[in-house]
């Protein structure tokens, strides 16, 4: 039956969670009703300022007799100090010397004792309890945590070092007397590490420390580290760059030889360059062979040659010494003979271009000279080649340059079988050459009076000067049968054919002149072999007339 009935009072697992919910809220109102101090659980403060602690007491009913109020420092567990009381007939009361002078009741009431505390020191932070003695439930309470902060001192330095194969501290980052502790970090591409130490002050502060390690070589001389260091009082974190500083011993080399040392050159120097940390206290120069030369000046680190010979084809050295050690270096300059003056240069070059210059024009005036002496040349008598265009009706073609041409031709007069005739009245034909190279003959009435014929009848046939002087031509045809010198020494040229017994001059083969046989008026010219026979019936000479 006992059974039955615990079966019948089994709730279930829904109905047991509602029911332990019910539970937890009835006795979270208990608590607040039995909680009859009202205070902060918790501040933060900071050192040299001030912070108020807030205390009131609740009574819901109103039947609690306050009698009195205290507030009691706990720096750590088990120790308690009152440093504060107020009571409402004997009134305020400050029983801790260390915070008589700094602590202060806002308000003379029981019922809202808060103080406040100025002048905060490291040391303040603990527990701070503010309790009612009443009538008649006993003491009442209420507990405010006091967390005091404080910012780091932040700072980072370099530690020198001399290079070597070890790993040494090469920079520090410290941020001291901080609460909470801060956290140091370190930024850099050297490839050091670091090691982080901490210590606790009297005062509850904290200083870390951090140190930056790596095997210094004389190119990490100068390069950046950088220490970062975060804590929760700072509003963003504190960055601080390092330039490292690794000592070394120099490395000396020399510069500005140009292999072109001749002699008499003014300009030759020589520079030692070291590099070293600290810098060298002494650069020496020195020769292999002792003493400098005398042409040798030296100014620091540099060495000029005031002129070179052969005195500085040797050996010059260059030492640079620092407080770690001293280095060397040596370079050999070879003295070579000097082809030329190098400031003459630009007189060679000039005069070379200036004669370049003037044989191009001395050839382009040749040049020009035989183009125009061939010029004249085509305008003189054709070789014996040349073709010779027929008198009238016909052409045999041929090159008669651009002199004008006369060309005699007729038919006898006694129809003799060889063409020789005594009337010279027949046509002058005169050859033009044009623009295109294409000649054209012209014809020109032969009107020459009856002393020319006659004098043609006595062996002397018209000449071009006869022509000229008969008047019969315009003056533009007599300026293209232009007589000078030239002509006058082709006469000449002919007179090796002989001469007329008693004096005189022979005409030349062309022009031999015979009489016929008729009477004396009748004269036949002929001109030998020169002369060619036409279709037309007329003869033409093979070599034309030239003016």
């Amino acid at each position: 039956m006992a059974r039955d009935y615990a079966s019948r009072c089994s709730l279930s697992p829904v109905r047991k969670t509602w029911l332990a919910a019910a539970a937890a809220i009835l006795l979270a109102f208990q608590g607040i009703g039995a909680q009859k101090v009202r205070v902060e659980e918790e501040l933060e403060a900071y050192p040299t300022e001030s912070v108020d602690l807030r205390c009131q007491f609740i009574d819901g009913l109103g039947k609690t007799k306050l009698t009195q109020v205290s507030w009691i420092w706990e720096p750590i567990d088990g120790q308690r100090d009152n440093i504060a009381v107020y009571h409402p007939i004997y009134g305020q009361s400050f029983p801790n010397l260390s915070f008589r002078d700094r602590v202060v009741f806002l308000q003379n009431s029981l019922e809202n004792p808060s103080i406040r505390i100025s002048k905060l020191r490291m040391a303040d932070a603990g527990r701070y309890t503010c309790e009612y003695a009443t009538y008649p439930s006993g003491n009442e309470q209420g507990t405010t945590t006091l967390t005091m902060l404080a910012k780091p001192k932040n700072s980072a330095k370099v530690v020198t070092v001399q290079a070597g194969s070890k790993s040494v501290v090469v920079a520090q980052c410290e941020a001291a007397d901080g609460k909470p502790a801060a956290t140091i970090k370190w930024l850099g591409s050297v490839g050091g590490n670091h090691s982080t130490t901490t210590a606790n002050g009297p005062d509850g502060t904290v200083t870390v420390r951090s140190e930056y390690r790596l095997v210094p070589t004389p190119a990490d001389n100068g390069r950046d580290v950088v220490c970062m260091v975060e804590q929760r009082t700072q509003e963003q974190p504190w960055v601080n760059t390092v330039k490292l500083s690794v000592e070394y011993p120099p490395s000396v080399v020399i510069e500005g030889y140009d292999n072109n040392w001749y002699v008499g050159r003014s300009d030759a120097a020589l520079l030692c360059l070291a590099s070293a940390n600290p810098e060298p206290t002494t650069v020496t120069w020195t020769a292999a062979s002792g003493s400098l030369p005398d042409t040798v000046m030296v100014d620091g680190n540099k060495l000029t040659v005031r002129k070179v010979d052969d005195a500085v084809n040797t050996t010059f050295i260059c030492e640079a010494k620092n407080k770690h050690g001293a280095s060397k270096h040596q370079i050999t300059t070879i003295v070579i003979e000097a082809l030329e003056d190098p400031s003459s240069a630009g007189v060679v070059a000039g005069a070379i271009i200036g004669s370049l210059l003037a044989l191009l024009l001395v050839v382009a005036l040749i040049a020009v000279l035989l183009t125009r002496c061939r010029r004249q040349q085509r305008r003189g008598y054709p070789s014996s080649g040349d073709s010779i265009a027929t008198g009238s009706g016909g052409s045999n073609g041929g090159d008669y340059g651009n002199k004008a041409r006369l060309l005699f031709s007729g038919t006898s007069n006694n129809g003799s079988k060889n063409g020789t005739g005594a009337n010279n009245n027949g046509p002058i034909y005169t050859y033009r050459e044009g623009c295109d190279a294409t000649g054209t003959l012209t014809e020109k009435a032969n009107d020459f009076h009856h002393h020319h014929l006659h004098h043609a009848s006595v062996g002397n046939p018209p000449s071009a000067h006869d022509i000229l002087l008969s008047g019969d031509i315009d003056e533009p045809e007599r300026r293209k049968f232009d007589l000078d010198d030239s002509m006058e020494e082709e006469e000449e040229r002919y007179d090796r054919f002989g001469g007329i017994p008693g004096g005189g001059n022979m005409l030349p083969p062309a022009y031999h002149v015979r009489r016929g046989h008729g009477g004396d008026e009748e004269v036949d010219v002929y001109l030998d072999d020169d002369m060619e026979s036409q279709r037309d019936g007329s003869v033409i000479s093979r070599t034309a007339i030239y003016v």
